[in-house]
């Protein structure tokens, strides 16, 4: 999918993050580092000769930090859009966390402590292989709670008759 990026800044943000991203942007960071090292002799280390350097990466330091927030948002999203087709794809899997990035982290939180329950539910299992979403994973514990219960009272009636005859 090729898409033709109209917005100037969007762009520019793509170029400079492949660019910055890239062994000829270290290669001349280190040239520019080496150049100003090497030329502190001829400005004898003045002050200006420093300031030269700290104001340039300073500006750049500033500049990147936006860049790379806009490049990671734009990752993020992206990831987070293929993950939720996954999930909207997968039969199995909980359409319940499909969007959950917005939620607030008290929410994420109590979405984890779901998540711990249902790694109980997978120890529980005999069969490795067995994956539910958090849906499922409830409902085969409601069931085989049900079943084992009911399983028990069959039990408990069978004594109860025993001692009766």
């Amino acid at each position: 999918m090729n898409h033709k990026n109209s917005n100037l800044f969007e762009r520019f943000s793509d170029w400079a993050t492949r660019f910055t991203g890239s062994s000829y942007a270290f290669i001349g960071a280190v040239l520019i580092v080496v150049v100003w090292a090497a030329s502190g002799p001829v400005f004898d280390y003045s002050q200006t000769w420093q300031l030269v350097i700290n104001t340039g990466t300073t500006i750049i330091t500033f500049l990147m930090v936006f860049l790379i927030q806009k490049a990671q948002n734009k990752d993020s999203k992206a990831i987070q859009i293929k993950l939720n087709e996954l999930i909207a794809a997968h039969e199995k899997a909980s359409n319940r966390i499909v969007d959950i990035e917005d939620l607030t982290e008290k929410e994420l939180d109590q979405l984890h402590c779901y998540y711990e329950e249902l790694a109980k539910f997978a120890k529980e299992d005999a069969d490795i292989h067995t994956s539910h979403s958090i849906d499922a994973a409830q409902r085969n514990q409601d069931y085989k709670f049900e079943f084992f219960k009911h399983k028990h009272e069959e039990w408990l009636q069978k004594q109860q008759e025993k001692k009766e005859s």
